[in-house]
């Protein structure tokens, strides 16, 4: 048995939008959420939420999930497979770290992400300029 708990907190919750600018009309100017970061190559916006670090991610190409925060994503699917988990999706690199996503022996998907390559960097806009 594990001394510390494998998953360390919500990263993220990806909400499913058709397209980061009315997404961001929505979830930032009408729901008053402040922007953080965009990237449009990879069809994502993040926003803040109060109180933590937690963000809200728009994503146009990814459903609604909770991104769960791991020290490293390969250990963690790794180690939920050990478990008696299964591998959806093998780890791969994102410009943050890496992510990876395992079912539990309850068919529940879990995405496993590490920021093992630092947080975004952006401009004022909230445009990602590099990773930091």
């Amino acid at each position: 048995m594990r001394s510390t708990p494998l998953l360390q907190k919500i990263d993220a919750v990806t909400v499913p939008v058709p397209d980061l600018d009315s997404g961001l009309r929505f979830y930032r100017d009408l729901l008053g959420h402040e922007l953080l970061w965009r990237n449009d190559r990879l069809g994502q916006a993040g926003l803040g939420l109060p109180g933590g670090d937690t963000e809200i991610v728009l994503a146009t190409g990814l459903t609604l999930a909770p991104a769960w925060l791991v020290a490293s994503a390969g250990e963690a699917a790794a180690e939920v497979v050990a478990a008696g988990g299964r591998m959806v999706a093998e780890p791969v690199d994102i410009p943050v770290g890496r992510v990876a996503v395992v079912a539990d022996p309850f068919g529940n998907e879990l995405v496993l992400v590490d920021l093992s390559k630092g947080r975004y960097v952006t401009a004022p806009d909230g445009t990602v300029t590099g990773v930091e």
